[in-house]
């Protein structure tokens, strides 16, 4: 059916939740892509003002809900079983607050823009009776430490120390293109986002955008082909460390959007077959006790036997030249 336009202001069990997750839940009927055009073409309002999918909603926002069409419900829609398992064998560690996953490379954090179902569906298919609700992001080809609030108020808590800049830890591995020589470097460049025709989202350094701050160092490096870097980042902006890597000249292995084909192509003769970005740490102190969280992601195996072959190829050539300088 169609109603008129309605304004909702976010209640407790609202706040702290994403824009796209709340119309989700005010809005049953409508499929996620419809509602992703909807805030992006200005429709849906928070507080008179555009917004993001990804804004997250504070108690008393007031939400504008344009008149829509909404399709009878049909009962849940469910993950697929093989992904559901997958999402469960991943898990890596949980408390009675969270639960941490070691997100597989090519899943989605959440369904929706032309995906179906992400990480968090599958979790919740997995866990019925439980309110599970993302902390964080990851891009789809990123693998590594996923956070899981298994309480409304613990992902309150969280996403304050997130919004304070300093309060959580995050720490990426990441493998670059070419000899990093810039050291141990912080990296602050604001960042915008474009929609392109078909809606598909791009990020550029720009001064316009909103700042990001990405701090590098170099861990090993293979050569002049290559160089293994940890990255942290004091903000979460989509793509961060993607466009930060190339704005410094430095383009993530594997990546499709802001990488260079001539490197991707030789990484992939190294038998590269994704971007090589994998979040391997997560740490943060809960507030309320002074106790640290910390929890590592290994690096995938698929990713270790790239740096191996990187390794052997660099010591060959340098065994070459010492036998031809002799």
């Amino acid at each position: 059916m169609r109603a008129g336009v309605r304004h909702v202001a976010v209640d407790d069990e609202g706040a702290g939740q994403r824009l796209d997750r709340q119309l989700a839940r005010l809005l049953p009927g409508v499929p996620r892509s419809r509602l992703f055009r909807l805030i992006r073409r200005g429709e849906v309002r928070v507080n008179g003002r555009r917004a993001q999918p990804e804004q997250r909603l504070k108690p008393g926002d007031d939400l504008r809900l344009p008149p829509v069409h909404e399709a009878p419900a049909a009962g849940p829609v469910r993950a697929p079983r093989e992904l559901v398992d997958r999402i469960v064998q991943a898990v890596i560690s949980e408390d009675e607050r969270l639960i941490v996953i070691d997100k597989p490379a090519g899943v989605a954090v959440h369904g929706g823009s032309g995906v179906g179902f992400g990480v968090i569906e599958a979790l919740r298919a997995a866990r019925p009776g439980e309110e599970l609700e993302l902390v964080h992001r990851l891009d789809r080809d990123t693998s590594g430490c996923l956070l899981v609030a298994r309480r409304r108020s613990v992902l309150r808590t969280l996403h304050a120390l997130l919004r304070e800049g300093g309060g959580f830890d995050k720490r990426y591995l990441a493998l670059v293109q070419g000899h990093w020589n810039l050291g141990a470097r912080r990296i602050e460049a604001p960042l915008r986002t474009d929609l392109r025709v078909g809606g598909e989202r791009t990020v550029r350094v720009h001064a316009s955008g909103k700042a990001a701050v990405s701090r590098f160092r170099p861990v090993q490096f293979f050569g002049r082909e290559a160089t293994l870097v940890e990255v942290g980042i004091d903000t979460g902006r989509t793509h961060q460390i993607r466009v930060h890597a190339a704005y410094a000249g430095h383009p993530v292995a594997g990546d499709p959007k802001y990488g260079e084909a001539a490197f991707n192509a030789l990484m992939r003769a190294h038998g590269l077959g994704r971007m090589f970005l994998h979040a391997h740490s997560v740490s943060f102190v809960w507030p309320e006790s002074g106790v640290e969280f910390s929890v590592n992601a290994p690096l995938p195996s698929e990713l270790g036997s790239v740096l191996d072959r990187l390794a052997s190829a660099t010591a060959g050539r340098r065994r070459a030249r010492r036998a031809q300088g002799t």
